[in-house]
Parts: structure tokens; sequence; C-alpha cells
């Protein structure tokens, strides 16, 4: 996996877009207005939310995720390094849609059709 993986997962999903945070180091990922996948300035991986805290602990305690640094509890971080294509792609759009079921009805029906993966 890469950055640019990353940037062609997130880009292809309903209504994201990329938020450059020159001022801190961070790059993230969004739809609406809130956050939904960030790249840190090490470019190693990339912080994505789970639906709780248990959930996070529980990849964390299997091996597929670190917590990442500086956020709550229910983000992890996905090293890219021994991670396939799919696995990344399955957290992002996990997050994306914990994200997105968060916005309003009326922002949901904005962004258009989303095909969750099964």
């Amino acid at each position: 996996m890469t950055r640019e993986d990353i940037d062609t997962i997130c880009a292809a999903l309903p209504g994201a877009h990329f938020a450059n945070h020159s001022d801190g180091g961070l790059d993230a990922w969004k739809v609406g207005d809130k956050m939904f996948a960030c790249i840190g300035l090490s470019g190693d991986g990339v912080s994505v939310k789970c639906a709780d805290v248990q959930s996070a602990e529980f990849l964390i305690e299997i091996g597929a995720a670190i917590k990442a640094p500086y956020f709550h509890r229910s983000w992890v971080r996905v090293m890219f390094a021994d991670k396939d294509a799919d696995e990344v792609s399955e957290r992002i759009h996990a997050s994306y849609g914990l994200i997105r079921s968060s916005l309003t009805k009326k922002a949901q029906a904005a962004l258009g059709p989303w095909l969750q993966k099964q």
C-alpha cells in the first residue's frame, strides 16, 4: 500500500474530499465536514475511525492496527507495511460509513448513493 493507493480509495467515495492541513502536517479525507481518514507526516499508514473503542482495541490486539496517536481511542492506525489493498480498503470504507451515517439525512442525500462493501 502507498499514499497514492489511499488517495485513490478515498477519492472514489461519494462526497469525499481532500483537506490538506499544511500547518499541522496532517492530510485528511473528509465527507461533509468530518474526517474519516488521516495520513500523518510519516506517510506509513492511515488513521481511521472504528465503530467503538472495543472494536479499535480488538484490531490492535490482533495486530491489524496500532493505536492512532493523538486521536480518540475509537481511532486506529493501519500501517501500510504487510497490509494488502483489500484489508486497508475495508477499514477506510468502514470509517467512511461511520462518519457518513453521522451526517444529517439531508447531507447524506446530497452526497449521492453509496454501495457499501459487504
